[in-house]
């Protein structure tokens, strides 16, 4: 084999120890971003999609790796990489483009007075409302955040403190709308853990007047509205996520075209 073909042999070897490498960094820094973007763990199953992701990344690499370093035996091993990694890159193009369509809309909306933002279940995209509305999704959720105690914190916090105060607190998406009935229920605040239902017959036109207990077991769980709040605390946790994504999507690209060029030029050279 001549010494341009052993360049080029060499540079693939290269390129795709570097891909390993990265495919590693990707899943290691992936575990990292988004273990901290969540706000509970009660929202998890959301992510296996870019779990998956990682997974396959470094088992794609793992093939090049393997087709670089014995390509005298084993030939196929890299065309089989170059194949999967062709279908990867365009798989986390397009992947990449429903996450931004499906998080791009919903957000919450400003109270006057408020410290907090309220949120609404039908501002955000249908295929987050469907995995909510799914009963089997959500009632998961639910039982994670119970068992989580993300209202416990919040009343032992703000216990005594009058409603004022409590209004003017800086609530997280579900603590707005799990741990509290809508403001425009009416109901008597008491405390952060208990309000009284006077007045819902005559301002309680939402369907979450009726589902708000008092029960630390029930609460809001049951509302739109607690809903509306874990769907944005998951569409901010996949922002996060998602532009480091479209920087790996980026050089993965690069270095598969380089790759390319390379092993394009060792069959050349071997023909």
């Amino acid at each position: 084999m001549s010494s341009f073909s052993l360049t080029n042999d060499s540079l693939l070897g290269i390129l795709n120890i570097i891909k390993f490498l990265f495919s590693i960094t990707i899943l290691l820094v992936g575990i990292l971003l988004s273990e901290n973007a969540a706000l509970t763990d009660c929202d998890r199953f959301f992510y296996k999609p870019l779990i998956w992701f990682r997974v396959f990344l470094l088992l794609v690499s793992l093939t090049g790796f393997i087709g670089a370093c014995f390509y005298g035996h084993l030939p196929r091993m890299l065309w089989v990489y170059h194949v999967l990694m062709f279908l990867l890159i365009v798989a986390g193009i397009i992947f990449t483009i429903f996450a931004f369509a499906v998080t791009n809309k919903g957000g919450g909306r400003l109270l006057p007075g408020a410290g907090y933002k309220v949120y609404r279940l039908g501002d955000y995209s249908n295929w987050l409302q469907n995995r909510l509305n799914n009963n089997r999704d959500w009632n998961k959720i639910k039982t994670c955040l119970v068992e989580s105690k993300v209202c416990s914190d919040l009343y032992s916090k703000y216990w005594d403190v009058s409603f004022n105060k409590f209004h003017q607190k800086p609530l997280n998406p579900i603590q707005t709308g799990c741990c509290k009935p809508p403001n425009e229920c009416g109901f008597t605040y008491v405390n952060p853990a208990r309000w009284v239902e006077e007045n819902w017959q005559v301002y309680g036109e939402n369907p979450d007047c009726k589902a708000w207990d008092n029960d630390q077991n029930i609460l809001c769980y049951n509302c739109e509205s607690c809903k509306a709040g874990v769907l944005d605390n998951i569409k901010h946790s996949w922002k996060k996520v998602q532009w480091f994504y479209v920087r790996c999507q980026m050089l993965l690209i690069i270095m598969y075209a380089v790759g390319c060029f390379a092993f394009r030029n060792i069959l050349i050279d071997e023909s």
